[in-house]
């Protein structure tokens, strides 16, 4: 059975690639999007169960990922946080560690990583 992602991405062209890799490499089906943290919120609380994998942007629309993070606490321990960022630091992948992500990738050095963590996940 293949993983459920959510996106929290607000490109346009990086998600739509996004969806299309996840499908044909990983296995992974996309159940939804958002591109603003108050939308991802909110989807993730009308739909606390219907998701396996959250894949983050760190930089929204609106908003932020950590905030994202900061919302699904409090999720099933087989729910996934990954966080996709241009912007992975040292320093910055500790914070959102420390905000409950299981996992920090770059997009631009990093995306066989992630590929194979999402692939993993099923």
């Amino acid at each position: 059975m293949a993983s459920r992602a959510y996106i929290v991405e607000d490109n346009d062209l990086i998600r739509h690639n996004l969806v299309e890799t996840l499908t044909e490499l990983a296995g992974v089906q996309t159940v939804g999007y958002s591109t603003t943290e108050a939308d991802a919120c909110y989807w993730l609380q009308q739909h606390p169960a219907g998701w396996d994998l959250l894949i983050v942007d760190l930089f929204l629309e609106q908003g932020t990922g950590i905030g994202v993070l900061r919302k699904c606490l409090h999720r099933s321990a087989v729910q996934k946080v990954v966080v996709l960022s241009n912007y992975a630091t040292d320093d910055m992948r500790n914070r959102c560690l420390a905000c409950g992500a299981d996992a920090v990738f770059d997009k631009s050095t990093e995306l066989d990583l992630f590929l194979d963590y999402c692939g993993a996940q099923h």
